[in-house]
Parts: C-alpha cells; sequence; structure tokens
C-alpha cells in the first residue's frame, strides 16, 4: 500500500511527551484508538477489494478466451441455411480442383499399366 506512513501498530506504540498544560492523555488515547479501528477497517475493506479485483480479472481472462472460441466456431460453422448435402458437395468441388489434377494423373496412370 503505497504512500500509508503509519500502520495501526504504528499508531498504538506513538508516544507523546507530557508538557505543561498539555493535552489530556486519556482523550489522545481515545482518539487514536479509534484512528486504529478505522485503519484496519479500511486495510481489511482494501485487501478484500483487491482480492475481488483479482477475481474478476480472472474471470474477464476466462470470459475472454472463451468468447475467442466461441468467435473461431462460429466462423468454422456453415451458416444456418446450409445442409449437410450441401457441405458434402463444397467439400467434393474444393477436392476436385486442390486433387483433381492428380486423380486425372493417378487414373492415367491405371490405364497404361
Amino acid at each position: 500500500m503505497e504512500n500509508i506512513n503509519f500502520t495501526p501498530k504504528d499508531i498504538l506504540q506513538k508516544e507523546f511527551k507530557a508538557k505543561m498544560r498539555g493535552y489530556d492523555p486519556a482523550d489522545v488515547d481515545s482518539f487514536l484508538d479509534s484512528v486504529i479501528k478505522d485503519y484496519e477497517a479500511f486495510q481489511k475493506e482494501n485487501q478484500q477489494l483487491k482480492d475481488e479485483n483479482e477475481r474478476l480479472l480472472d474471470k474477464v481472462d476466462e470470459l475472454s478466451k472463451q468468447a475467442s472460441v466461441s468467435k473461431v466456431s462460429e466462423d468454422v460453422q456453415p451458416s444456418a441455411g446450409t445442409t449437410n448435402v450441401d457441405v458434402l458437395k463444397r467439400l467434393s468441388n474444393l477436392e476436385r480442383r486442390v486433387f483433381g489434377s492428380q486423380l486425372e494423373n493417378d487414373d492415367n496412370d491405371s490405364h497404361r499399366i
């Protein structure tokens, strides 16, 4: 925790010099006890917020990963109007374009034998 000069223990152990016509020591101690309680409450709340922030950052990372996987799967899946037959036809056409020359060469080689 940055910019914090005192811990609750520092406040509790602080000794003040007594002077004539000074403040009432019991009144000062009572006030410092209240300050210590506030410090402890702020430290506890700060730690809880840090923990929650870490948990939420982890959740954001997890959801971001899920969203990217979901986006990839949406890109891969065929559109709603596409049937399996359409997909098979597209695949067959693609195979002919990619492997067509090889298939024709293989057929010609088999006829020569």
